[in-house]
C-alpha cells in the first residue's frame, strides 16, 4: 500500500495530528492535508537516503555494511511513517500554569452587575441591558488586544414592558349597603380585605409568558389543578386562572404552557414547592424563573405562543396562601404586560487571537441573566472567568507569539430563554466550526458559594473527549502542586460523557456547549470541554447577588483551563 492511500484511512483530525507533531500547518481540506504529509515523508525519506549513502562512502564500508545501512534507512523510514512503533513522538507535555488575578475578576463580575435593570437589576436577553453588558466585554477584549466583532442575531424573545400586579381580594361582607357581593367592590377597598403580592421576592414572570389585565370587577377566579395531572380539573378552570403545585410531572413549564392553551385558561399560576426550600429562606421555596421550550410550544399550539395567557410563578407560601383565598371567595387582580410574538436582537461579542493554523479554540459563557435578579453566579462569574482567562492568555501571547491554533473568547445572549445566541453563532459558522474547531469550553456558573464549609465546595469537569479530559487530569495534578494555596480547597472531579445525544452518558444539551457539540453539519461532532461549580441555591431567583459572589473560586477553571489552552496553542514538550 503506498504511503497516500495509507494516510486516505486515517480522518481528518488524525492528519491534523500527524502535521501538528511534524510542525506542519494544519489548515485545508482533508486531500491538502495528505499531499502537505505525503510532501513531508517523501523529503525525509530522501534526506535519510542520502546522509546513509554519504556515510557509506566516506567510511569506505564494505558491501556487507553497506547492505546493512540500507537496510537500517529503511527501517527508519518506516518509523518516519508511524513514529509510534519505536515509541518516538511521545514525549511528555510540560504543563505551564497561567496566572490568575482574583481582584480583577471580580471587578468584570462587579461592573456587568452594576449595568443590570434599574429596579429589577438583570440584564435579560434583547434588552438594553444585555446590549451594554456585550459593549462591555467587547470593550475589555478590544483593551487586550483581540480583534472584536459583535454578532448580533434576531431571535424569537419576549419583551417585559412594565412590572407585573398579582394581588387577590375578599369583597365586604354584603356588598354595597347589603347588595350582593361582587368583585367590584374591592375596587372602594372599603370593608374589601386587599392582599398585594411582592413581585420578584413572592412571584416572577416566566419565559414567554402572555398579556392580560384581570381587574377585581371581572371576579377572576383562581383555581386549583392540583399537580397539573388530573385533565377534568383543567377542563373546568377553562376560562379561569389555574393554579398548579409544582408541575414537573407534567414536563415542566412547557407542558403547563401547553395544557393552559389547550383547555382555553385565562392564566396559569405556578407554586415552586421543589427548589431552594429553606435554603435561601427558612420556611419558603422562592419563586424562580423558567423559560419554555420554544418550538415544542408553537408545535402544540398551531404555530404560535399563547399572548393573552399570563404565566407566573409564585413562592411555595404566596401560592399556599392564595389558595386559601380563593376558598375565601377572592377574586383575582393579574396584570402582565408581556410582548412573546415578535423577535429581539441578541448580541455575541467576540475577540480572536489569529494563530498560525486555523484550527480554532473557542471559550464562551452567557453575559444574560434572569430578568428579574442581577445574575451574579448564573452567568456573570462564567463572563468574568472567560474575561479573566482572555487577559490571562494575551499575557501569554506578548510573551510567546503567535500561537498554533487561533482562540476566540465570546459570550452569548439569549441562553436563559433557549440558547439562542450560541445556536445562531453555530449556525452562521457553521461550515468553519465543522473544519477547525478544535475545542469549545463553556463556562456557566463554574463558581463555588463563598460558604464552602457548608455549602460545599465541589467543582465538575467533563468532556465528551477522552483525549482531553485525560490532558485536563494531567494538568489538575500538575496545578494543584504548583498551587497549594488555592487547589486544595476545592473538590474538583473529572468525567467522560462520550455516548449519545440524549443518552445518560451521553453530553447534556443544557447550556452554550451544546450546540457546539451537536449541532455542526455533515455528521461531525465537536469536542467541548465544561465546568459547573456548587452551593448556588439562589439560582435563578433574585437572591443571586454578589453577596454570594466567590471570586477565588473561579481560579480554578481559568487556571485549569487556561493552562490546557496554553498548551494547545505553545506547547511544550520534556
Amino acid at each position: 500500500m503506498s504511503t497516500e492511500g495509507s494516510l486516505e484511512s486515517l480522518t481528518v483530525e488524525q492528519l491534523k495530528t500527524l502535521l501538528e507533531e511534524r510542525g506542519l500547518p494544519k489548515s485545508g481540506k482533508k486531500a491538502e492535508l495528505i499531499e502537505r504529509l505525503s510532501a513531508s515523508d517523501q523529503k525525509n525519506v530522501i534526506e535519510l537516503g542520502t546522509s546513509v549513502w554519504s556515510r557509506t562512502v566516506v567510511g569506505q564500508f564494505n558491501l556487507a555494511q553497506t547492505v546493512g545501512s540500507v537496510a537500517a534507512a529503511l527501517l527508519l523510514m518506516v518509523v518516519l511513517f508511524n513514529p509510534s512503533i519505536l515509541g518516538f513522538g511521545e514525549d511528555e507535555p510540560v504543563y505551564q500554569p497561567i496566572g490568575f488575578d482574583a481582584n480583577q475578576t471580580r471587578w468584570y463580575a462587579q461592573e456587568l452587575v452594576n449595568l443590570g435593570h434599574p429596579e429589577w437589576e438583570g440584564r435579560m436577553s434583547g434588552s438594553p441591558e444585555e446590549a451594554a453588558g456585550a459593549q462591555m466585554i467587547l470593550d475589555n477584549l478590544t483593551e487586550m488586544g483581540y480583534s472584536p466583532q459583535l454578532n448580533t442575531y434576531p431571535v424569537p424573545m419576549f419583551a417585559i414592558n412594565s412590572a407585573p400586579i398579582l394581588s387577590m381580594c375578599i369583597p365586604p361582607a354584603g356588598g354595597f349597603f347589603g347588595g350582593p357581593v361582587t368583585g367590584s367592590a374591592c375596587n372602594s377597598g372599603v370593608g374589601a380585605q386587599i392582599t398585594t403580592f411582592e413581585h420578584r421576592t413572592e412571584f416572577v414572570l416566566q419565559g414567554y409568558s402572555g398579556s392580560a389585565d384581570y381587574q377585581f370587577g371581572q371576579e377572576m377566579e383562581l383555581i386549583d389543578l392540583d399537580d397539573g395531572t388530573v385533565d377534568s380539573l383543567w377542563t373546568d378552570a377553562a376560562g379561569k386562572v389555574g393554579i398548579v403545585r409544582g408541575g414537573n410531572s407534567i414536563d415542566g413549564n412547557t407542558g403547563i404552557y401547553i395544557k393552559a392553551a389547550e383547555n382555553g385558561l385565562a392564566g396559569i399560576l405556578r407554586i415552586n414547592n421543589q427548589s431552594n426550600c429553606g435554603q435561601i429562606v427558612a420556611d419558603d421555596c422562592i419563586p424562580i424563573f423558567k423559560s419554555i421550550r420554544v418550538d415544542d410550544m408553537k408545535a402544540a399550539n398551531s404555530g404560535s405562543i399563547p399572548e393573552n395567557i399570563p404565566f407566573i410563578a409564585v413562592s411555595n407560601n404566596t401560592g399556599n396562601q392564595m389558595l386559601e383565598l380563593a376558598e375565601q371567595g377572592a377574586f383575582l387582580r393579574l396584570f402582565s404586560d408581556v410582548d412573546n410574538a415578535g423577535e429581539l436582537s441578541v448580541s455575541v461579542p467576540c475577540g480572536t487571537l489569529y494563530g498560525k493554523s486555523e484550527d480554532l479554540i473557542i471559550v464562551g459563557a452567557h453575559h444574560d441573566t434572569v430578568y428579574h435578579a442581577q445574575g451574579a453566579v448564573d452567568d456573570t462569574s462564567g463572563t468574568a472567568t472567560v474575561l479573566e482567562m482572555a487577559r490571562q492568555i494575551a499575557m501569554v501571547a506578548n510573551e510567546s507569539g503567535t500561537p498554533e491554533y487561533t482562540i476566540r473568547f465570546c459570550t452569548w445572549g439569549g441562553e436563559e430563554e433557549g440558547l439562542w445566541g450560541s445556536k445562531a453563532y453555530v449556525g452562521a459558522n457553521a461550515n468553519e466550526l465543522a473544519r477547525n474547531l478544535r475545542l469549545y469550553i463553556n463556562l456557566d456558573m463554574n463558581h463555588v458559594d463563598i460558604d464552602i464549609s457548608n455549602r460545599g465546595n465541589s467543582l465538575r469537569f467533563f468532556s465528551n473527549s477522552a483525549k482531553d479530559i485525560n490532558a485536563m487530569e494531567d494538568v489538575l495534578d500538575v496545578i494543584e502542586k504548583e498551587r497549594p494555596d488555592l487547589f486544595p480547597k476545592y473538590s474538583v472531579s473529572t468525567g467522560l460523557l462520550a455516548g449519545e445525544k440524549g443518552d445518560p452518558d451521553g453530553m447534556p444539551y443544557n447550556s452554550d456547549h451544546g450546540p457546539f457539540v451537536y449541532d455542526l453539519p455533515d455528521g461531525v461532532t465537536g469536542n467541548a470541554l465544561v465546568c459547573y461549580g456548587s452551593g448556588s441555591y439562589e439560582y435563578h431567583t433574585y437572591a443571586d447577588t454578589m453577596d454570594r459572589f466567590n471570586e477565588e473560586s473561579l481560579g480554578v477553571s481559568v487556571i485549569a483551563y487556561g493552562t490546557y489552552i496554553r498548551h494547545l496553542a505553545w506547547p511544550v514538550f520534556g
